[in-house]
């Protein structure tokens, strides 16, 4: 790879991510509700590690705007579907997350929109948030589900490690449904995961205004993106 390529790659990630996250809908301030999910099947470990690591950037990012409450929701192994309480402190979210181990299995995507679904019917959930790899199960059930979500106003940002097409057409149709956005990253550039989660933390407690104004106090990168925000 040409010398300089992978960020260029990672700039026009965010730039991507940004443009889509504008025509979605401005938010009040307050505590937000983010669902924050995980494949944590075998080929996720490493992934998962580096999540653990990023996973302050959630609250940090959020904390003049009036915080943020995360559930972290995962799956693994033979059908294992789990989801916490809702918490609001980087420690509590780090202890949760420590506790999983990745096992084997098949994906479980459709199963973490569903459990938004109920979340957010209960008590509006702001924005979810899935990184994973791939997608191993039927599509049109996946697209139903984001449709749904996104007549509820709970958008589905899909974070995609690696480039496999299938995944990748399969993620911009649920992000798009909902009301979301898509973006790939890659393992050995943890920055642009970090700029991505913290954009999401972002939004989901301020919306659209309070992200053009966390950009604004952001790397150059960010800035120049944003502006595109009108």
């Amino acid at each position: 790879m040409p010398v300089g390529t992978g960020e260029k790659s990672d700039k026009q990630s965010i730039e991507k991510f940004i443009h889509q996250v504008r025509s979605l809908p401005t938010g009040g301030g307050g505590q937000g509700r983010l669902l924050f999910a995980l494949d944590a099947t075998a080929s996720r470990e490493a992934t998962w590690d580096q999540a653990c690591d990023l996973q302050s950037e959630l609250f940090l990012a959020t904390r003049d705007l009036g915080g943020l409450a995360i559930q972290l929701c995962y799956y693994r192994g033979y059908g294992e579907f789990k989801a916490t309480a809702f918490v609001t402190q980087t420690q509590q979210l780090l202890k949760l997350m420590n506790g999983v181990r990745c096992l084997g299995g098949i994906t479980q995507i459709n199963r973490v929109l569903q459990h938004a679904l109920k979340e957010t019917r209960a008590q509006p959930v702001k924005a979810v948030v899935f990184i994973g790899d791939c997608c191993e199960e039927p599509v049109d059930p996946l697209c139903h589900s984001a449709g749904e979500l996104g007549m509820l106003r709970t958008p589905v940002f899909m974070f995609q490690e690696g480039n496999d097409a299938h995944t990748k057409a399969v993620f911009e149709q649920v992000s798009k449904l909902s009301g979301g956005a898509y973006a790939p990253f890659d393992r050995s550039s943890p920055q642009l995961l970090k700029d991505l989660l913290s954009a999401v933390a972002v939004y989901a407690s301020g919306g659209v205004k309070a992200l053009k104004h966390f950009a604004s106090q952001s790397s150059p990168e960010v800035k120049r993106l944003t502006g595109q925000i009108r």
